[in-house]
């Protein structure tokens, strides 16, 4: 049998699936797993279970076509060869694609840490990060210099997306950074970045900002196919790190009728850097609860994402500015009262509605700097430094380096 997927049972342990290509196997049968290194190590499936229908069930032997559920198997993984101890005979071998895209996942230590979430320890964090892996062979966990944080690493910012909407739903509270590529250096010490092989399909009229789009992400066209229907078919040589984010700007400029899709190609030379947001912040400098007054005088300087009664703190992002700075502004200023009435003076204020930021969302417009609180409620953004003096005399001290 090859092992062709994983699973994870409270009760039973790691559980491995695949086909038996031939043969019988019997619970409790004696048998050998020839992992990547070809040697076969002895093994005791302790339950078998079969799909009946949507239903596993257990079974006491399985026959050949049969998809096998095996349980008691701890140190497998995809690609090996479950076979018999009398004829160990290895199956050609599945190979798993590496990850491509890191995040960094942490607690969450803003002002409004724990008032959400019932799940906010570190431990409880790594814990279900590890049980995450043993589910999913394409995750994987690693500690970092910073006890409270883990880096996560994944095929892309959507599976990555996944895994944090899954976690809020369980009752976990965290904070995560922006997703980045895995690079690697070659043998003369170069620095590689993985490559996509993207194809998209899209009306006529749009394929000009499309390239135009891709190419300010390093992005190369291998080929466009027209056949005079009214559509093109575009194939691009993109940088994974291209394409994060990107698709929601692709929905916009096609009005939601473009069609992409991409697969890992390998990895390549460096192709340079290129800016990923070309607007600011509006970040909020002290605590408090968002007034009307203040955010309609904040409207022109930007898009805001916070409505009035919403709690915000210092270091909190509420909104994207339009130029490419950020600004820091007191999003809880009240107006001031007089005794003296005038014409205008009590008009009521009405505000822009607020656009919802969604997780995708989310991960996609924050910086290097900037981090993205989940909770089972809510989804805020906020610098990684929460105090401006502080952001202020490191930005100083970069400026003085640069001099």
């Amino acid at each position: 049998m090859l092992v062709a997927d994983l699973d994870y049972s409270d009760y039973l342990g790691r559980l491995a699936v695949g086909r038996v290509m031939h043969g019988t196997v019997y619970a409790k049968e004696a048998l050998a797993c020839i992992g990547e290194d070809g040697q076969p190590r002895p093994l005791r499936a302790t339950r078998l279970q079969v799909y009946d229908g949507l239903q596993v069930v257990e079974v006491e032997q399985a026959n050949p076509g049969d998809i096998v559920v095996m349980a008691g198997i701890e140190d497998v993984t995809i690609g090996d060869t479950i076979c018999t101890r009398e004829n160990p005979r290895a199956l050609p071998r599945i190979r798993v694609d590496e990850p491509t895209v890191s995040m960094r996942f942490g607690i969450n230590t803003s002002p409004l840490a724990g008032r959400e979430g019932k799940i906010v320890q570190s431990r409880a964090i790594w814990d279900r990060l590890v049980k995450e892996t043993l589910r999913n062979v394409a995750v994987r966990v690693e500690h970092t210099n910073d006890s409270e944080a883990f880096l996560v690493k994944g095929r892309g910012e959507f599976q990555m997306a996944i895994l944090i909407e899954t976690m809020r739903r369980e009752g976990f509270e965290l904070s995560v950074g922006r997703p980045e590529v895995i690079l690697k250096r070659d043998e003369s010490g170069k620095k590689l970045e993985p490559i996509e092989r993207l194809y998209v399909d899209c009306d006529e009229v749009f394929m000009g900002v499309v390239t135009d789009k891709l190419a300010q992400r390093k992005g190369r066209m291998l080929n466009c196919v027209n056949n005079g229907t009214g559509r093109v078919r575009l194939e691009f040589s993109v940088p994974s790190r291209g394409l994060i984010g990107y698709r929601d700007e692709f929905l916009t400029d096609t009005k939601g009728t473009g069609i992409m899709n991409s697969y890992l190609e390998g990895y390549e030379e460096w192709r340079g850097d290129f800016p990923t947001r070309y607007t600011g912040s509006i970040v909020a400098d002290r605590a408090g609860s968002a007034v009307a007054y203040a955010l309609f005088n904040l409207e022109p300087r930007g898009v805001l994402f916070v409505e009035p009664g919403d709690p915000v703190y210092e270091g909190m992002i509420v909104g994207e500015h339009n130029r490419d700075n950020d600004i820091d502004v007191n999003a809880t200023k009240e107006k001031k009262l007089t005794n003296l009435r005038a014409a205008g003076k009590d008009e009521n204020v009405i505000l822009t509605p607020v656009k919802k930021m969604t997780l995708e969302h989310a991960l996609h417009f924050v910086r290097e700097d900037e981090q993205v609180e989940v909770t089972p409620k809510s989804i805020r953004l906020r610098k990684s430094e929460l105090s401006a003096l502080k952001r202020y005399q490191t930005a100083g001290r970069k400026a003085m380096g640069k001099a």
